[in-house]
């Protein structure tokens, strides 16, 4: 995972983040970051008539997961970490996921059949970190795709294809952007084809740590002899 190599870097900023929310419980900001998603994904079914929504949508899911990073630290901090809360944050994290992407592949502004691809891909990779705990051998964070490099690159790409699409910085440019070998394609497309590798690596080694970590089984005991009743008296 990218980001996470840099939380300790970004812990004195992440603190004066943190300070300002400790009074919020931390499901109202796992609800607050869901809604924020949901925005972002329901704006961007308009971006094929008003372009200019990619800005606010790129604000919007950097925001939307910057309140999925506070959740978690202001539970930790106030002592209010729950499992009902852990179990929340994952369900609503997986429909921002499902709107975001969807709303990106309803818009004209991506090839459909690679955003479900993207999709696929990012639910398997959560799906693999969380079976790992379910099994009980930890939450594992492992892999090029976690949920807070997915939603940075969402938010980047969004900003960009709002500069793309500005008249005076490229003048009569609609929906492609970018032609490889015959193909047209956008910011999005190739955002969602590395999504699609990225993802698919994210699975592989995740599933392969929880491999590794488990326990082999137990060989299974072998059935005790067959009795033979005796014989009844005559």
């Amino acid at each position: 995972m990218v980001l996470e190599s840099y939380r300790a870097r970004l812990a004195p900023y992440l603190d004066r983040w943190v300070r300002p929310w400790l009074g919020w419980s931390p499901a109202s900001l796992t609800w607050l970051g869901f809604g924020l998603l949901v925005a972002a994904g329901l704006l961007a079914l308009f971006t094929r008539y008003v372009p200019y929504l990619f800005l606010a949508i790129a604000v919007l899911i950097f925001a939307g997961g910057a309140f999925d990073l506070l959740d978690g630290e202001v539970a930790r901090r106030t002592h209010r970490a729950s499992l009902r809360g852990d179990f929340l944050d994952h369900v609503l994290d997986r429909y921002g996921d499902v709107v975001v992407v969807l709303g990106l592949a309803a818009s004209g502004f991506a090839v459909p059949w690679l955003a479900l691809g993207a999709l696929v891909s990012l639910l398997l990779a959560s799906y693999i970190g969380t079976q790992a705990q379910a099994v009980g051998v930890g939450r594992l964070y492992r892999g090029l795709l976690s949920r807070a490099d997915r939603l940075l690159l969402l938010s980047a790409v969004a900003f960009l294809e709002f500069l793309l699409v500005l008249p005076p910085l490229v003048p009569g440019t609609s929906l492609a952007h970018f032609r490889i070998a015959g193909v047209s394609l956008t910011v999005f497309d190739l955002l969602f084809v590395y999504f699609v590798v990225a993802g698919q690596w994210t699975v592989f080694t995740r599933a392969r740590e929880v491999w590794r970590r488990l326990p082999p089984s137990p060989p299974v005991p072998p059935p005790p002899p067959a009795t033979v009743p005796p014989p009844p008296p005559l």
